[in-house]
């Protein structure tokens, strides 16, 4: 395992992160099993896990939880907030009153005094910056959080928020989690520029475009009963990997290119996949989501594989830099693309 700076925090963490996003209803509902995919990666190396509050509505910030008891210290743990956590008209976002309440609800689910990294999971564009800004820096003068970080933000959004933290003395982000993969490059354009340029950390998700790059979805095949394809059928994370949809037959073409690459390299497609993101110097940490230990012990197989720069040029041809082959990869629709907000009243 590698270990990398966290941005400008003098932190070390390891070049994978461990995302518990399939912990619970969502993935795997065995809580000893999960425990034990914490356990393995702690016993690997990974010294960094990631989390957040809707995850099964709260159960993998339980299990995480559960698994860190008597060693709480022995990572870097991160969680996220904003995305609804019930009916209640406030029960989401970035108002200083919802996370003033969930962040006390992420703390006692998680069974500790502070969260080490405590990210928006998405902008928001009904609360103004500085308001979310000021509680959070609240909170980090409380020592309830010590850092903070957004996910998936777009650039400008970033640069924006790093201006109101330096106008009003505020924490500033010191992380950005957005989507990254051969498949989904988008950040390259202007994110990962302005990431540097500010200092931030980088903690890349979806290095595996939600399992495309494990080939195992086959173009025409019905997805595997297990499979993400099916769990989450007729949502976004299911439509990304759905094998018969007719808008992923360009990702299905490339990933036949790819798959003929890594064979060339002697690694397998997946390893290569998440060998990528590493090789940006501007990444810091990818985050692996193992729904079952077989998984996690098939990433951490390829922890130490470095792409050549030989290997790199080739994956350009294939898929330039910069671009994003499906939207829905993107993470978030920005709301000015909305009907409403495209045509006069």
């Amino acid at each position: 395992m590698e270990y990398r700076n966290l941005g400008r925090t003098g932190i070390k963490v390891s070049n994978f992160t461990l995302g518990t996003g399939a912990f619970g209803a969502w993935g795997n509902s065995n809580e000893e099993e999960c425990i034990q995919i914490v356990d393995t990666a702690i016993g690997n190396g990974i010294n960094f896990i990631d989390t957040a509050d809707v995850y099964s509505a709260g159960a993998s910030e339980e299990i995480v939880g559960k698994a860190l008891k008597g060693r709480r210290n022995e990572v870097v743990l991160a969680t996220k907030v904003g995305m609804p956590m019930g009916k209640g008209l406030n029960q989401s976002g970035s108002s200083r009153l919802w996370i003033r309440q969930e962040v006390e609800n992420s703390l006692r689910r998680l069974q500790t005094d502070h969260i080490d990294l405590y990210q928006l999971h998405r902008p928001d564009p009904q609360t103004d910056i500085e308001e979310t800004l000021g509680v959070l820096t609240d909170l980090v003068q409380e020592g309830k959080i010590r850092y903070i970080g957004s996910s998936t933000f777009q650039a400008w959004q970033i640069a924006e928020a790093q201006g109101v933290s330096e106008r009003r003395n505020l924490a500033r982000f010191a992380s950005e989690q957005p989507p990254y993969s051969i498949l989904n490059r988008s950040i390259e354009l202007d994110v990962l520029e302005v990431v540097r340029k500010y200092g931030m950390g980088v903690l890349v998700w979806s290095p595996l475009s939600g399992g495309l790059l494990t080939g195992k979805y086959v173009k025409g095949q019905a997805a595997s009963s297990d499979s993400r394809a099916v769990r989450f059928q007729g949502g976004i994370l299911g439509k990304i990997v759905d094998p018969t949809r007719e808008e992923n037959r360009v990702k299905f073409e490339i990933i036949n290119e790819l798959q003929g690459l890594a064979a060339e390299a002697g690694i397998s497609l997946a390893h290569m996949a998440v060998a990528f993101t590493q090789a940006h110097p501007s990444i810091t940490s990818t985050i692996i989501g193992p729904r079952t230990l077989e998984q996690l012990q098939g990433s951490l197989a390829g922890a130490d594989i470095k792409l050549s720069a030989d290997l790199l040029d080739a994956i350009d041809t294939i898929v330039a830099p910069g671009k994003t082959l499906d939207d829905l990869e993107r993470g978030w629709i920005p709301n000015w693309m909305d009907a409403a907000s495209r045509r006069r009243g």
